[in-house]
C-alpha cells in the first residue's frame, strides 16, 4: 500500500502526539497564508503509563497505524515528525543571566551569549534541556524588550523559562519513531505546542492559564505579557476517571471509558433525576442498570481533585492576579460536560474550551480539543521549518542547527 504515496513533499510537515490513551498524527501543508491540515491519523495508545513509555512494541505498533492513516488521507509519505513529550518528570524553572554588550549595540552575539548565561545552571545528569523559552530582555535596567537587536547598551540581561526532561524517556520516544522509519525533527513540549494551537496573543499578553487534561496528565503552561512564565505537570488525567468507573461500577476498563464518553458528567448537579444506566458486569455476568447520579458522584470527586491541584499550582507561582484572561482548557478530557463549570467555581477565573483555530484545510475535522497537541506540534514544526527556509536571521539559524545537534545526539545515543 505504500508503494502507491508519492513521496513527501518539502513543503508538509507533522506533528506526531504520543499520549497516554490515544497516538495522533497531523499533517499539514505549509503556504504563505499559513498551515492547512491535509491529513490525520488516530490509533489507541496501549504503550505508555502518565505519559511516558513503558512497551516499546506497543508504542511502535500504535504510531505506525496513526501514520499510515494518515498518509492515506495525505497522499503522501511520512518521512519526519515533531513529537511531544510529557509526563510527571518534566520540570520547568525560570532563570537570569546579565553580559556586558561589546560594541554598545546589541548583535545576535551578545542575544547568544546572555542566553547561554541564563541556562548555565547545575541539570542532573540525566536530564536534558528539552526548551529555553526567552520571556524578556533587559538593557540598562530598561525591561519589558521582547527583540533588543539593535538596541543600544552596556548591559544585557535575559529572564528566561528552561524546560527539562528525563533524558531516557526523550531517547524512548525518538527510539519509538526510529523503529517506524521517522526522523524526530524536535521534541516539543505538550503544552507549549497546544498552546500554539488554541491560544490567541491578546490572551497570552494579558495572562492565561493553559489547563491541558490528556488521558495520564494534566498538563499546565502560564503566560503573561506575551511569554510563558510557569510550566508544571498533575500527573493525574482522564485514564484516572476511567479507573475510578471501573472501580466503582465493578465493569470491565474497555466498558468503563464508553460509559464516560456516553453518560459521564462532571458535575453531578446537572444530571436529571431518574435518568438510568446500564453496565456491563465483569467476568460475563448479566448487565445491570444503575442510576446515572452514581456515575456522576464517581467522577466529580476526581474532577474536583485535579482543579485543586491546578489552583494550587497557580496559587503556588502567585499568578493568579496576573490571569486577566482567565483559563483555557483543552486535552480529550475536556469533553465531559461540566468541566467548565467546575473549573470555574474551584478555580475562581473564568474558563473556556480550547480547540485549535489558526489552521486551513481540514480545520472542521481537527476542531476539538482532542487534537489541540498534535495541531500544536504542526504549527511548531511550521515555524521552525519557515525560519530555516526563509533564513530569516543568523540567530534563527543557529538555534535551528542547535537543535538538529541535540536530535543527533539522542539518536546516537538510542543506536
Amino acid at each position: 500500500m505504500a508503494t502507491k504515496r508519492t513521496p513527501r513533499r518539502e513543503n508538509l510537515v507533522v506533528g506526531l502526539d504520543i499520549g497516554t490513551t490515544k497516538i495522533c498524527a497531523v499533517v499539514g501543508e505549509v503556504t504563505p497564508e499559513g498551515v492547512d491540515i491535509v491529513g490525520i491519523g488516530t490509533a489507541p495508545s496501549r504503550g505508555l503509563r502518565r505519559g511516558v513509555v513503558i512497551n516499546i512494541e506497543a508504542t511502535v505498533a500504535g504510531i505506525k497505524k496513526a501514520v499510515e492513516e494518515a498518509e492515506l488521507m495525505a497522499g503522501c509519505e511520512i518521512s519526519s515528525v515533531y513529537a511531544g513529550i510529557a509526563g510527571g518528570h518534566i520540570r520547568g524553572f525560570n532563570s537570569h543571566g546579565i553580559v556586558a554588550v561589546k560594541d554598545r549595540e546589541v548583535t545576535d552575539a551578545d542575544v547568544e551569549r546572555v542566553i547561554d548565561a541564563a541556562k548555565a545552571v547545575a541539570i542532573p545528569v540525566d536530564r536534558e534541556v528539552i526548551h529555553i523559552l526567552p520571556q524578556e530582555f533587559v538593557i540598562d535596567d530598561q525591561d519589558g524588550i521582547k527583540e533588543p537587536l539593535g538596541m543600544s547598551g552596556v548591559r544585557l540581561e535575559a529572564k528566561v523559562h528552561i524546560v527539562t526532561g528525563n533524558v531516557t524517556s526523550a531517547q524512548n520516544i525518538v527510539k519509538c519513531a526510529q523503529k517506524c522509519a521517522l526522523n524526530v525533527s524536535d521534541i516539543v513540549l505538550e503544552q507549549l505546542a497546544s498552546s500554539l494551537a488554541v491560544l490567541g496573543e491578546d490572551e497570552k499578553e494579558l495572562g492565561v492559564a493553559l489547563v491541558d487534561i490528556g488521558g495520564g496528565t494534566t498538563d499546565i503552561a502560564i503566560f503573561h505579557g506575551g511569554s510563558i512564565q510557569h510550566t508544571s505537570v498533575v500527573v493525574i488525567g482522564g485514564q484516572h476517571m476511567t479507573n475510578d468507573i471501573a472501580v466503582g461500577l465493578r465493569t470491565p476498563q474497555e466498558d468503563a471509558e464508553a460509559i464516560k464518553k456516553r453518560w459521564g458528567c462532571a458535575s453531578s448537579k446537572m444530571i436529571k433525576p431518574g435518568e438510568m444506566i446500564e453496565v456491563p458486569s465483569i467476568g460475563g455476568r448479566k448487565s445491570r442498570e444503575l442510576s446515572r447520579q452514581i456515575l456522576g458522584d464517581i467522577l466529580e470527586p476526581r474532577v474536583v481533585e485535579i482543579f485543586e491541584l491546578v489552583q494550587r499550582e497557580i496559587e503556588k507561582m502567585k499568578l493568579t492576579e496576573l490571569l486577566a484572561s482567565g483559563v483555557v482548557l483543552t486535552g480529550g478530557s475536556c469533553l465531559l460536560p461540566g468541566m467548565v463549570e467546575v473549573a470555574e467555581e474551584i478555580i475562581g477565573l473564568p474558563v473556556r474550551l480550547g480547540v485549535p483555530r489558526h489552521v486551513g484545510g481540514l480545520a472542521d475535522v481537527v476542531r476539538s480539543p482532542v487534537y489541540s497537541t498534535g495541531v500544536g506540534l504542526l504549527m511548531y514544526g511550521a515555524q521552525q521549518e519557515m525560519a530555516e527556509r526563509q533564513h530569516f536571521r543568523a540567530r534563527d539559524e543557529n538555534i535551528y542547527t542547535k537543535v538538529k545537534k541535540r536530535m543527533s545526539a539522542w539518536l546516537e545515543d538510542v543506536l
